[in-house]
């Protein structure tokens, strides 16, 4: 929601609906670290991709924010996970697996060299070249859950005025929601 249209509804100051706003993520954040559960499991398709996060500032010709985010998204369900990180390394990969990823699950991504640890780990895992074709041919592979949820999550985030300090707690709310 935009702080114009809160400040107009609830008769608030700007600094009230952004203090109140910046609660709210806060708790979304607090929550989520506090439930912290794993999505995937035996059977289940789980897809996982990296995305780039950052702001221009156009009248510059600097970017201010640049962000990293592993995330994935469990088929057939909202479950997911977000997690912002330092580089996109093998070791890092398979640390936000360990932490967010249930055993026994079918992995689908892209092939993007750090992905292909995995298959020494005894992930069952397809993967797809999205430069060829957004569906593997042999095998049925796609990545779109996930691709499609980086879209929402940037149109989301769109037009915001983002701490940087803030980002987590900005992926923690579309999480929440």
């Amino acid at each position: 929601m935009k702080s114009k249209f809160i400040c107009e509804e609830l008769n608030i100051s700007t600094t009230t609906a952004t203090e109140w706003a910046s609660f709210c993520r806060e708790v979304c954040q607090d929550i989520l670290r506090w439930w912290s559960g794993k999505i995937g499991g035996p059977g289940i398709v789980v897809e996982i991709d990296e995305s780039k996060f950052e702001k221009c500032e156009y009248n510059r010709g600097k970017r201010v924010v640049r962000r990293w985010v592993f995330g994935g998204v469990e088929r057939g369900s909202n479950n997911c996970f977000f997690v912002v990180v330092e580089n996109r390394t093998s070791e890092v990969l398979l640390s936000v697996i360990e932490d967010h990823i249930l055993p026994g699950m079918t992995v689908k991504f892209d092939c993007w060299s750090s992905y292909q640890c995995l298959s020494d780990e005894g992930f069952v895992h397809l993967t797809v070249n999205r430069s060829m074709h957004f569906v593997d041919p042999d095998t049925g592979a796609h990545t779109n859950s996930i691709e499609g949820t980086w879209s929402a999550i940037k149109r989301n985030l769109q037009g915001i005025n983002h701490v940087k300090d803030q980002f987590d707690s900005y992926m923690a709310t579309y999480m929440w929601k």
